[in-house]
């Protein structure tokens, strides 16, 4: 499991930075060591990440002890798109106030500082995770599946969702159209342009996927600049680090 990991984030994040070299070229110059920085991270992460997989497939498959399914007839067919909005509402709301603790000074000093080290974000950064925070990242799913019955499909879907997210909200340019990020649709989910804000502020804009909890919480500080002027080649600013004693924002 953790070679399926290691080698999905490779081809996801290999294949978008080179999406980014011919869409946006010359964006990650000078980001050679970063870039290496972020790789080495991700695939400690990845072996942190593989072993609760492990144990997710070895339950299931040697002692049925998950609630994941096969045959679609267990559940009516409208719970299979059902569960993966759950999974993902369940995910974010975890990931939201995790992430919003590791920016508590001295929990982002000691783990947090490594995924903000990436100034800015690349493509490969999607996974250059502290030990500590990607064991955070790597439970929660696997978690899910001895709670929420889902079927192998639609589990499939959640972490291909997870996987796509993370990468295309590092990428430092804004993959999808303005109509849908500045748009209706914007205004509840996350993509490139909100998770840079949170690049360059640090105190905001902490969600995965929806913006529900930032905008309950305060925490919502709108779409980075460089979404507007992304034809531009503009970087975004360089961020700002949280001060001693400054508690989250």
């Amino acid at each position: 499991m953790t070679l399926i990991v290691g080698v999905r984030y490779l081809v996801t994040s290999g294949a978008f930075a080179l999406a980014t070299r011919a869409v946006r070229p010359g964006l990650y110059t000078g980001l050679d060591t970063q870039v290496r920085r972020e790789i080495g991270w991700s695939l400690a992460s990845a072996a942190i990440y593989g072993v609760p997989a492990g144990v997710v497939a070895w339950g299931w498959q040697a002692h049925g002890w998950t609630r994941i399914y096969t045959d679609l007839h267990v559940s009516s067919l409208w719970y299979w798109p059902l569960s993966i909005l759950l999974y993902l509402l369940a995910h974010d709301a975890w990931f939201y106030w995790t992430h919003r603790w590791m920016h508590r000074p001295a929990v982002f000093r000691r783990v947090h500082a490594v995924h903000h080290a990436s100034r800015p974000p690349t493509a490969w950064a999607a996974m250059s995770f502290h030990p500590l925070e990607a064991l955070t990242g790597a439970v929660v799913i696997p978690a899910l599946v001895f709670l929420i019955p889902i079927h192998v499909a639609a589990l499939g879907v959640v972490l291909g969702v997870m996987t796509l997210m993370g990468v295309t909200n590092h990428m430092g340019w804004e993959l999808f159209p303005r109509a849908l990020w500045s748009g209706p649709i914007g205004d509840w989910l996350i993509t490139a342009s909100h998770h840079q804000r949170h690049h360059q502020a640090y105190g905001c804009n902490y969600g995965l996927y929806f913006r529900f909890w930032d905008r309950l919480c305060g925490t919502d500080r709108g779409v980075a600049l460089f979404a507007g002027a992304k034809d531009s080649g503009a970087k975004p600013p360089e961020p700002r680090l949280p001060r001693k004693g400054q508690g989250i924002a």
